[in-house]
């Protein structure tokens, strides 16, 4: 028992080492702009055009009424033309309530992620984004006791329609250019749903998976002049009732960034983000009653970095709740930190 609280507090270490050591380099990437100290490079044309920005239009969206569940960070977005195939961890960090009354002891709870992800060309106007999550989370109670789970998550596919789409030209385009996306997806209950995780504590995400077929509607808008752009993203997600009779709340998702890529050179480019998020769930369903605090509402703000180099993409998005109110306030996020790297083709 003493090793595995080791282990955890160890985790939990170095997923706070990663997320100050990733706040102090924004710091020093800002002031770096602030002075003007990046070298002012005119991006060859056929590298623009090809350059990998995943960050403009994929989202960290996670289930935080099913945060588990939900395969973690769903990457409802496909902006631009990017067709890529990466790896992606996600760590989040949460406290609950170990049990229903205002002065139940509060415990911690560590979500951790690890997806293959991609976005895969079908048709002329149509991707195909799929992510595959790995779970493995862990909580620890007031008298530190420990749980851990771990497993194959919830695979989810979502199609993306360009209805007007960015046109590249054989030269950098100094026109502003507009991008609108629409689609639907399916979530696959291939994540294991069990009741048992929920006893005790009002924080029903402690789950593989939702263990129901769920259903998602999806648009994006966004622009791009020079190298200035913006993009919002909205979707909404329909949950149906598992075989356990459990159902998660449906969930609206919203989300707006604004990002500059600076070229340092032909191969070589950095795109600060910055923007906000937003997550509303309804309330969940046992036997078709109404649990009670199930339902909520969090906004957040975000702050990402992405290096490209060639066809390679290597991001950092980390983000933090402006306000929340989970649950009725009885689970509450401290922070996400994602890593991702990706190979455009």
């Amino acid at each position: 028992m003493k090793n595995i609280l080791m282990m955890n507090d160890l985790q939990n270490f170095r997923l706070q080492y990663l997320y100050i050591a990733f706040v102090i380099s924004i710091l020093g990437f800002s002031q770096a702009l602030a002075n003007d100290k990046f070298p002012s490079v005119d991006p060859d044309p056929i590298t623009c055009l090809g350059h990998f920005h995943v960050l403009d239009n994929v989202y960290d969206f996670c289930d935080t009424c099913g945060c588990g569940s939900s395969g973690g960070s769903m990457g409802y977005g496909t902006g631009l033309n990017n067709n890529f195939i990466g790896v992606r961890y996600i760590g989040q960090q949460y406290r609950s309530r170990d049990g229903i009354f205002n002065d139940s002891p509060w415990i911690d709870e560590n979500f951790n992620t690890m997806q293959l992800w991609g976005n895969f060309p079908v048709l002329k106007r149509t991707v195909v984004n799929v992510i595959v999550p790995y779970q493995f989370h862990s909580r620890k109670f007031s008298d530190n006791t420990t749980q851990h789970i771990n497993g194959l998550g919830d695979v989810s596919v979502l199609a993306m329609y360009n209805v007007l789409k960015v046109r590249p030209d054989s030269i950098v385009s100094i026109k502003l250019e507009h991008y609108v996306q629409v689609g639907g997806g399916v979530k696959i209950p291939t994540g294991t749903f069990d009741k048992a995780n929920n006893t005790g504590s009002v924080n029903p995400s402690f789950q593989l998976g939702n263990g129901s077929w769920d259903y998602v509607l999806a648009a994006n808008y966004g622009f791009n002049y020079r190298n200035w752009g913006i993009s919002t993203l909205l979707n909404y997600t329909i949950k149906t009732e598992n075989p356990k009779e459990y159902q998660f709340g449906n969930q609206f998702n919203y989300a707006l960034n604004a990002f500059k890529t600076y070229y340092v050179d032909n191969n070589f480019s950095l795109t600060p983000i910055l923007g906000v998020a937003g997550e509303i769930y309804e309330t969940n369903k046992e036997y078709g009653a109404v649990v009670a605090n199930t339902k909520g509402d969090i906004f957040l703000g975000k702050v990402s970095l992405e290096a490209a180099y060639s066809r390679y993409a290597l991001g950092v998005v980390s983000m933090l709740p402006i306000s929340q109110n989970l649950n009725n306030d009885k689970v509450e996020l401290k922070n996400r930190l994602s890593i991702y790297l990706n190979v455009n083709f």
